[in-house]
């Protein structure tokens, strides 16, 4: 989908094969501790997470709804999904949302990122969305540079929600930019 000439990497649409690779990369990511926590909260354990992403990319919610991964030749270093919004003040005919964008931690600084946000911002154009949003947290600055330095702005909506661990709010800035 967007490989780099002379380079073994790549993002294409995620298989359901790749559900193992998706999983760790959640149970690494910054919301970890909440997820190994919601897991065995309900005594589940990685193989189930690792199930439910399965399914889910097997049979999307919705035919709009897909899974991008970045790769280091077969190797899963990255993964984003993205739909319709569902904001209240959102329209999901026009609006799109990446609601993941993850490159695992030692992967960063090595293009996947850039990879990843454009064939994002290419599959939601395809499908006819015409705006992109993606909601973080406020304190991730490292995210809220990148998506800056890609033309990404704050569009002035703002969210609270519950940390489960901490149970301190989580507050979140939506960020967005205009798909050509």
């Amino acid at each position: 989908m967007n490989a780099v000439p002379g380079a073994d990497v790549s993002v294409r649409i995620a298989w359901p094969a790749d559900a193992g690779a998706i999983a760790d990369l959640q149970l690494d990511g910054w919301y970890a501790d909440a997820l190994a926590a919601r897991l065995t909260e309900h005594g589940l354990a990685r193989d189930d997470l690792v199930e439910a992403v399965r399914r889910g990319l097997a049979q999307p919610p919705e035919a709009r709804d897909r899974c991008l991964v970045a790769l280091a030749g077969a190797r899963v270093v990255g993964y984003a999904y993205t739909g319709p919004a569902t904001d209240p003040d959102c329209d999901p005919a026009v609006d799109g949302e990446i609601t993941e964008l993850v490159v695992g931690g030692a992967e960063t600084g090595h293009g996947h990122g850039s990879r990843l946000l454009q064939a994002c911002a290419d599959t939601l154009a395809a499908d006819r969305f015409t705006r992109a949003l993606h909601w973080l947290p406020t304190t991730d600055d490292a995210t809220r540079a990148f998506l800056e330095s890609a033309g990404w702005a704050p569009d002035g909506a703002t969210r609270e929600l519950a940390d489960e661990l901490s149970g301190r709010p989580l507050r979140q800035v939506r960020l967005h930019t205009a798909l050509a």
